[in-house]
């Protein structure tokens, strides 16, 4: 079980680097911005959920893999650019879709299983989050507390739930600050070939990071 004094500073660390502009609040915001709140949610939960894996595989040591291994990088990194490069290509061609919608019928099309679905890959196929992980939860497990697997899990549900409620704050605050500018569909169209460029740009900085 991990101490008290352990807690309280992994949540401030937490928080601190959910709040880091980055890939994953990035996504959340614009998400607010284009669909809403409700959207930004139920990425900020795929992306939250994601931590699951990277908890697990750092708790069992598989993660070391990434680490010392060039090649497993390597097509892990490739398949993440390749996802997001695909994302970059879905919303610029639906780039002249209204996203902020009213009527039930056009609510529907906006699929709040795929949204979660593409949160939960962009995280889990980050070999960034996985280094990371491995990096920064050593520095909070002490033997003396306990079997180490069981405080990485701790550790790893103090992250998701952290980090789950500071994608929801600042995705519904995204959402309050662009209603009025996304009744204007000339800007709904610069926010998705924006989206755009950012899945782009960001799948082009992982594919050519270096572990």
């Amino acid at each position: 079980m991990i101490g008290f004094d352990t807690f309280w500073l992994f949540l401030l660390t937490s928080i601190a680097l959910a709040l880091a502009p980055g890939p994953d609040i990035l996504f959340v915001i614009t998400q607010g911005v284009t669909r809403g709140a409700k959207a930004a949610v139920t990425l900020a939960c795929g992306l939250s959920s994601g931590v699951i894996v990277h908890t697990a595989l750092a708790a069992l040591g598989v993660s070391v893999i990434f680490k010392t291994s060039s090649t497993a990088f390597f097509i892990l990194k490739i398949i993440g650019a390749a996802y997001l490069f695909y994302l970059a290509f879905q919303t610029f061609v639906h780039r002249n879709e209204l996203v902020r919608v009213e009527n039930k019928k056009d609510r529907k099309s906006l699929s709040a299983k795929k949204l979660f679905i593409r949160g939960f890959f962009m995280n889990v196929l980050n070999p960034k989050v996985i280094l990371f992980f491995l990096a920064l939860f050593p520095q909070f497990v002490k033997e003396q507390n306990g079997l180490v697997a069981f405080q990485m899990a701790q550790l790893g549900a103090i992250f998701m739930l952290s980090t789950l409620g500071v994608f929801i704050v600042v995705g519904t605050l995204a959402d309050k600050a662009s209603k009025t500018l996304m009744n204007n569909p000339k800007f709904a169209k610069f926010a998705n070939i924006l989206t755009s460029c950012i899945f782009a740009a960001i799948a082009v900085k992982l594919a050519f990071s270096q572990a």
